[in-house]
């Protein structure tokens, strides 16, 4: 049975409002936009002139109707207020008039606590149990996403045809097109993205504008580089607390898909769009501190604790019910493929990136984490944050041991000792169904709710079927003539 859920602030302003309205004023502000993020991870707004943004409103909030958000209320259920928090602040660098950008947690107007069903609530509570449970005060979350750019995408599906187009300058025939300016040859070839200088690496300076402007948009930045895959980027940014990196995430992603937009190019966290490349992963770094003491770092395997051990345990034992909200996508399971170098085999390593969970080398403890390896950018970061904490947290009260480490290389191993090992998720049908048969360790604490879960499994579903019922071209490349 869930324990008593933690507590969180759902009303009353949150942050410093008197700041908020500084920077309204020295910013020649028009505009305050309201974001949040749906069940699906994405970024959702409204705006408001700055009319209508008082005190007032970052105390009372903003009245909206959620009947229209996919997964959320009924019409008949559908008044919800919008609850500014003044601490995420944030110029918008990308409107045309000064625009302002504040996240937003969804609250109930009958009640005045947090909509069972908002990602950002989940993330919330979620750290306020961290607290409550005693095990730690703080959980720390970092994360690196993974994205594709390309020049132009085209698709598009109906009853009697169904296809995709996507192209690049670094992508495959690209050596044999021409292009107005000339077809100059510098490219990176087939998973030979890794590391290469100008004039290989063509978008090094359209990343570097990315990074630069999640900096000023009040993200810690750290670095940027080519990925492994033709037309795959990486960005770097520092580690946080778990509600600000989710946070932290949907400016990441706003970034990279503006500046894209405003190079004429169009980029996408869509984990496998190319056939035959690598996809985009988005590694889940996670570590829990008590009273600024990192609690993972130990005497242990690779110096861990045996907390960190058995936060290990948990996350493998739940990992097929967590792959619902990290690897949410009928494409995520295209990626995580055994045999390929995907973190597909649930095991742990501090010496190789085979496996699912890995312990980065470092001589510090106070960096002595888990990363997490299966998790994509598709999926919404609340909530995939939020049951990697949970699936952790449940190892380290019931003990959960994950057994021994594997330090072989894991996609060499031969079939006899990989048939003990178990996998993540093979398709998104797969890893409902273990959300559904395994979530009473999400529900310790009122973090998730029944409500939601079941919720976000039928908006699931509804991909599902309508993927696994639609005719695949290369379906007629294997059966047309049959």
């Amino acid at each position: 049975m869930a324990k008593k859920p933690a507590t969180a602030s759902a009303s009353g302003p949150s942050g410093d409002v008197s700041k908020v309205l500084k920077m309204l004023s020295d910013n020649s502000v028009e505009y305050v936009d309201l974001r949040f993020t749906d069940p699906r991870g994405k970024w959702q707004h409204t705006a408001q002139h700055i009319s209508t943004m008082g005190e007032d409103a970052f105390r009372d909030g903003i009245m909206f109707d959620g009947s229209s958000i996919a997964g959320w209320k009924a019409i008949n259920e559908s008044d919800m207020i919008l609850m500014p928090d003044a601490a995420t602040a944030t110029m918008d660098p990308f409107s045309a008039k000064p625009s302002l950008i504040v996240f937003c947690d969804i609250v109930e107007p009958s009640t005045g606590q947090f909509y069972s069903r908002d990602p950002r609530a989940t993330a919330k509570l979620c750290e306020a149990y961290v607290k409550s449970s005693g095990i730690g005060d703080t959980v720390s979350i970092g994360a690196e996403a993974e994205f594709f750019i390309f020049d132009s995408v085209k698709f598009g599906t109906g009853g009697n045809f169904g296809s995709f187009q996507v192209d690049s300058v670094e992508g495959p025939g690209s050596n044999l097109k021409d292009y107005p300016e000339g077809n100059m040859g510098h490219r990176p070839s087939v998973k030979g993205g890794y590391f290469p200088v100008p004039p290989v690496d063509g978008d090094s300076d359209l990343r570097a504008e990315m990074l630069s402007t999640m900096g000023e948009m009040g993200l810690p930045i750290e670095k940027h580089h080519h990925e492994v895959a033709q037309s795959q980027h990486e960005l770097g940014t520092k580690f946080g607390s778990l509600t600000t990196m989710a946070d932290q995430m949907q400016i990441y992603k706003y970034c990279v898909h503006n500046v894209a937009h405003s190079y004429g190019k169009t980029a996408t966290f869509m984990p496998k769009p190319i056939y035959g490349d690598n996809g985009s992963g988005m590694h889940t770094h996670i570590s829990i501190w008590k009273a600024g003491k990192p609690l993972f770092a130990g005497n242990g395997y690779a110096d861990l604790s045996e907390m960190c051990l058995y936060a290990i345990g948990g996350i493998i034992k739940h990992a097929k019910a967590i792959n619902a909200f990290s690897n949410p996508s009928t494409n995520s399971y295209k990626r995580l493929i055994p045999g390929f170098e995907a973190p597909v085999l649930l095991a742990y390593s501090a010496r190789n990136r085979s496996a699912s969970c890995r312990i980065p080398y470092t001589t510090s403890p106070k960096a002595k984490r888990v990363e997490v390896r299966f998790p994509d950018p598709s999926c919404n970061p609340y909530l995939s944050y939020s049951a990697i904490t949970m699936a952790a947290l449940d190892g380290i009260k019931n003990k959960i041991h994950p057994g021994d480490p594997m330090d072989k290389d894991l996609y060499d191993l031969p079939p006899e000792e990989l048939k003990g090992i178990p996998t993540v998720c093979g398709s998104l049908r797969e890893a409902l169904g273990a959300l559904a048969a395994d979530h009473d360790f999400l529900l310790e604490g009122g973090v998730f709710s029944t409500d939601q879960i079941e919720s976000y499994i039928e908006l699931k579903w509804n991909e599902v079927y309508r993927f696994e019922h639609t005719p695949h071209p290369v379906e007629f490349e294997m059966y047309y003539s049959v």
